[in-house]
């Protein structure tokens, strides 16, 4: 799957999705980024174009991705081709959002993350890894679901015990735990690329390979207790109705 097939799709998706929104506190985000070094985990995003612009601020941005072939991206490969905004473009990594091994501890000034984590088995243990790599007094900037607008408006939401037992049994990326409850819940008119249900179950089962399934469902006492835990400042948590806004800093 090449990039150039997937992404005007993609894109014009999220511009209409996110044409008519802003941010109110932009700037209070921005003012983490501004002239500064950051790395992405799961993107680019079109939603730091829109409702949250941030990368042209950006001094310099990296990007890990889980694979070289994804469904939202195509196919990519590491190294310095990470391309983010028109004429910026930073290294691209190949590695699990919780396992940032080639990433030495305290190298960005921020983090950027929107609609990643929730695809992603192990939350606890992915912020501990973002935060290891962002140096003290970074910033953390993270955009989750709001399950109202999507295909997870049927699922309860996750509790923090929950996410505290996968992160105390090591929980890896191949881990079906919810897959009963997805299929049970999920809104397919809502996800038209999932297909029928049998088309979903078979592309769930392969959830390894493509990291389709949202894992968790969050809320906002949910984003405050990981973060807290994992040892994030919380300066803002903002609603709207499709996302949950997150800028949260590390401390010394």
């Amino acid at each position: 799957m090449l990039r150039s097939a997937v992404k005007p799709a993609a894109d014009l998706f999220f511009a209409v999705k996110y044409a008519a929104l802003r941010l109110p506190l932009r700037r209070k985000y921005q003012s983490f980024v501004d002239g500064k070094y950051g790395v992405e985990v799961g993107g680019p995003s079109l939603l730091f174009k829109t409702v949250l612009p941030l990368y042209q601020f950006a001094a310099g941005l990296d990007g890990v991705n889980f694979a070289t072939d994804t469904v939202w991206e195509g196919s990519i490969e590491a190294g310095n081709d990470y391309r983010y905004y028109p004429g910026k473009r930073g290294r691209q990594f190949i590695d699990e959002a919780a396992d940032l091994a080639e990433i030495e501890s305290a190298q960005y000034d921020f983090l950027l993350s929107s609609n990643c984590l929730e695809h992603v088995a192990n939350p606890i243990k992915a912020l501990h890894e973002w935060r290891r790599v962002i140096r003290p007094d970074g910033a953390l900037i993270l955009v989750l679901p709001n399950k109202e607008s999507n295909f997870d408006h049927r699922r309860p939401f996750t509790t923090f015990e929950h996410l505290l037992d996968d992160f105390n049994s090591d929980v890896g990326e191949d881990d079906l735990t919810h897959l009963e409850e997805i299929l049970a819940l999920h809104d397919l008119p809502m996800d038209p690329p999932a297909g029928d249900l049998e088309h979903f179950r078979q592309r769930s089962l392969k959830n390894f390979e493509n990291r389709t399934l949202h894992h968790h469902v969050f809320d906002v006492q949910l984003i405050e207790k990981m973060l807290d835990y994992v040892g994030f400042e919380i300066l803002d948590l903002s609603t709207t109705r499709t996302d949950f806004f997150a800028l949260s800093k590390k401390g010394r």
